[in-house]
């Protein structure tokens, strides 16, 4: 007996399921990620390419839970030739534009000078770090020229980058000051941090269990010189300022009960050092450091939050379409044209009726038969007819 169609359907449906879900799983795959670094750019040819690495431990064993923490997706590495120069490329790509500055900030060494390529760079020597979007580029020359940093300005805008918020960086670095009357910031010193392990690393003053990422916080710290000592100005943000209100108070106390015991032994919440804290809007400000109360109320006072409003609907000053200038001149028109159909409707009924009138006298009233009415003159005497009847008179107005 053969099988029905319906059965034949279903074992055809079964046996491609497999496939389908292999490809559902493979788009999901990181070796399908796009390939980062081009096979030219500026002149350089690529000569070799590693085969791209999808483990943070593979790119950095020492860094690799922080890697994670920033979203690590994949590592690249190439080698690019030149007239007999070389230049070696390493990519380090992420799952947003957070995670590279992250990374970023924490390979950028003390001695690094700025350079403009990217969103952020910097370089010692023939050492060049910046990062674009959601990549980070550490690229090495074997020899310098006045063309290498407009060469890897090339190679940034050719990086393929994510696209919608990934591609935004966090707006908290910006909130930290340059240049203060008692302070002057440290070159090279900030870090972020969006985990425990980024806490961890950059020396942040305030425990993970303050910080409570949990709460959705983010952290930034910077280092200042101050009269002449070394103070560190971190920033924490939390989504709303009640949630920043609650963990300034949980800071303060931890620090005031951890000085009051002045408890060695254990894990201490925040270091014994002297630490001042401050809120604006959804940001806790910490001081910390051996450094003077005017300086510490400097470096407090430098941060104040400022919300800012996006609006991401069309808006266009001068469109036609959204001009009330515009409108009400329309407007105007319009009604012109009306008034103007309205008088030649008018003219054009009145004489067609009057010509129709001549045409059909018998079905069409004129104007004073069509305002005749019928008056029964009752204050005059009636006349009388042949029949002694009275009879109504027809009169026009």
């Amino acid at each position: 007996m053969k099988p029905s169609r319906s059965i034949q359907v279903v074992a055809l449906l079964l046996a491609f399921m497999p496939s389908v879900v292999a490809a559902k799983d493979a788009s999901r795959s990181p070796a399908l990620t796009p390939v980062l670094l081009p096979e030219s750019f500026a002149g350089w040819q690529l000569a070799s390419r590693t085969p791209a690495v999808f483990d943070a431990a593979a790119a950095d064993r020492a860094e690799a839970p922080l890697l994670q923490e920033f979203g690590f997706v994949a590592l690249e590495s190439a080698t690019y030739e030149q007239n007999g120069r070389q230049l070696k490329v390493k990519a380090l790509g992420f799952h947003d534009a957070t995670g590279a500055l992250g990374a970023f900030l924490y390979y950028r060494q003390p001695q690094m000078v700025d350079e403009s390529i990217g969103d952020l760079s910097s370089s010692l020597n023939e050492h060049v770090l910046f990062y674009r979007g959601n990549v980070v580029i550490d690229a090495v020359f074997d020899k310098l020229t006045v063309m290498s940093a407009s060469q890897l300005r090339e190679l940034a805008a050719g990086l393929p980058l994510v696209s919608g918020g990934d591609r935004n960086p966090p707006n908290l670095p910006n909130y930290l000051p340059q240049r203060l009357a008692h302070a002057q910031a440290i070159p090279n010193s900030i870090r972020y941090a969006e985990g425990p392990v980024g806490l961890q690393r950059i020396g942040a003053p305030v425990s993970a269990e303050l910080v409570d990422f949990a709460a959705g916080a983010e952290v930034v710290l910077s280092k200042y010189r101050a009269d002449p000592e070394e103070a560190t100005l971190t920033l924490i943000e939390y989504p709303t300022p009640q949630l920043a209100i609650l963990h300034q108070q949980r800071i303060d106390a931890a620090h005031h009960t951890a000085n009051a015991q002045q408890n060695p032994e254990g894990p201490a919440l925040v270091n014994l050092e002297q630490i001042y804290t401050r809120r604006t809007g959804p940001i806790v400000i910490v001081v910390s450091g051996l450094v003077t109360p005017n300086a510490a109320r400097s470096l407090l006072g430098s941060v104040s939050y400022e919300p800012e409003v996006t609006w991401n609907e069309r808006w266009k000053v001068f469109d036609k379409r959204d001009n009330l200038g515009y409108l009400l001149i329309t407007i105007a028109e319009l009604s012109a044209v009306l008034a103007v159909l309205a008088l030649v409707l008018g003219i054009g009924f009145g004489f067609a009726r009057v010509y129709l009138s001549r045409l059909f006298p018998r079905h069409i009233q004129t104007y004073a038969q069509a305002n005749e009415f019928i008056s029964l003159h009752l204050d005059e005497s009636p006349a009388v007819g042949s029949s002694g009847d009275a009879s109504p008179s027809r009169q026009a107005t």
